[in-house]
């Protein structure tokens, strides 16, 4: 058995693989020893690795190293199954490079764009010969709400939930702020699919994020959606390393 820990902007996720497939999953808001001694229960697995985008309580890596039998905490210098030709290594978050592996591990020897729509929205590409070549950052639906609402004098601050209607133009404030996000970020995703799709005849889309379902029914270009697909890309890299 494998252990992903998955440290995010908002929220914590920890997987449990067993001969490759995911066997349990949990999300939680603070990471903690206690949490994860009760995610494992009477599991102790093999191998354990960390992948964190922020700062987390270091007696967490030394209960893993403690409780299983190998620990990898994430980092630039950690070998991968493909090869990363960013130009800043040190500077790539390793959720999106986990995210990127996962979909290769899928989809080998294809060319696969990644995009993870969370806090941030994400656009990550590798070739075919497995070289990850980079990628966009921009910001997520909930970032755009918040800002127009933030930044503005009289914009109310409206919610993804509110969406009824699949129409481009607004017939109100709140429908035409939801329409200029959602809009706004489906032009942008099938832009970015157009544009490597003519360049990469067998380009694969991955989506993944929490934002993923609700962008679904509005994307129209073939896509994979696959909810853990960076918790697939640690398990990987932990065979990778063993």
């Amino acid at each position: 058995m494998n252990l992903t820990v998955d440290i995010g902007n908002s929220r914590t996720k920890l997987s449990l693989f067993d001969r490759g497939e995911c066997v349990a999953q949990e999300a939680c808001n603070t990471l903690s020893v206690d949490v994860l001694s009760s995610f494992l229960g009477d599991n102790r697995p093999d191998a354990s690795i960390i992948c964190s985008v922020s700062d987390y309580n270091p007696d967490i890596a030394e209960w893993l190293k403690h409780n299983t039998g190998k620990f990898i905490e994430f980092t630039a210098d950690t070998p991968i199954p493909i090869t990363n030709a960013y130009s800043t290594p040190e500077t790539l978050g390793k959720d999106r490079l986990a995210a990127v592996i996962g979909a290769w591990t899928m989809k080998p020897k294809n060319p696969i764009l990644v995009i993870d729509a969370g806090t941030a929205i994400t656009f990550d590409f590798i070739n075919e010969e497995g070289v990850y070549e980079g990628g966009n950052i921009a910001p997520g639906a909930v970032m755009r709400l918040r800002a127009l609402n933030e930044h503005t004098g009289k914009l109310p601050l409206v919610s993804l939930n509110e969406r009824r209607r699949n129409r481009l133009m607004g017939d109100n404030t709140r429908a035409a702020i939801l329409g200029g996000v959602v809009e706004g970020m489906v032009f942008e995703i099938e832009g970015y699919i157009s544009e490597l799709s003519a360049k990469n005849s067998r380009l694969q889309v991955f989506f993944t994020g929490g934002d993923a379902f609700f962008f679904e029914k509005y994307i129209k270009s073939p896509i994979f959606i696959v909810s853990n697909l960076t918790a697939i890309g640690l398990n990987a890299i932990i065979e990778y390393n063993l």
